[in-house]
C-alpha cells in the first residue's frame, strides 16, 4: 500500500508565491510526485520584443519541480533545487494558453530527479527541463 499523498492544497493557485500569479501561473492538480498547472503568460513574463523571457521559463520549471518534489515527500520534509537545465523549443507570448507538468522521475535517499514540460494549446512542447533536488528528510524513526 502506498503512503497517502501529502496535502499540498495550500499551494494550489500561485504555488505559495505571489510572483507566479503575477506571471500567470495557476497550479491546479497534483498527486504523489507530480503537478499540473495552466500558464497564461502576462506582460510581466515577456521581454521588450513581446516573447516570454527565457529566464521566466526557468522560474516556471523550478516552481513546478519544487511542487512535484514536495508532493512526493512526507510532512516536515522538503526539497531544494540543486540544478535545473532547460531548453526553449518554441516561442510563447503574453496570452498564450500553456500547460505545465512536473514530475518526479526518481527519488533516492537524498536526491530527487525531475522533469517538466511546458506545452502549447496544440500539445506541442514549448520548453522542457530536467532537474535535481536535495531532499531534507526526517531522521529515521522520527514520527513528527
Amino acid at each position: 500500500m502506498s503512503p497517502p499523498v501529502r496535502d499540498m492544497d495550500r499551494s494550489l493557485g500561485d504555488g505559495g508565491m505571489p510572483l507566479l500569479a503575477q506571471l500567470g501561473v495557476d497550479f491546479q492538480r497534483y498527486g504523489e510526485g507530480w503537478v499540473e498547472a495552466t500558464w497564461t503568460p502576462t506582460d510581466l513574463a515577456c521581454n521588450p520584443a513581446g516573447g516570454v523571457h527565457g529566464g521566466v521559463f526557468g522560474v516556471i520549471h523550478d516552481a513546478a519541480m519544487n511542487f512535484a518534489t514536495n508532493s512526493a515527500l512526507g510532512k516536515g520534509e522538503f526539497g531544494a533545487t540543486i540544478s535545473i537545465s532547460y531548453s526553449t523549443l518554441r516561442g510563447a507570448v503574453a496570452g498564450d494558453a500553456l500547460a505545465v507538468r512536473g514530475e518526479v522521475v526518481r527519488v533516492t535517499k537524498q536526491i530527487a530527479y525531475l522533469a517538466t514540460t511546458i506545452s502549447n494549446a496544440d500539445g506541442e512542447p514549448v520548453s522542457t527541463a530536467t532537474g535535481t533536488f536535495f531532499l531534507r528528510r526526517r531522521p529515521q524513526g522520527d514520527p513528527t
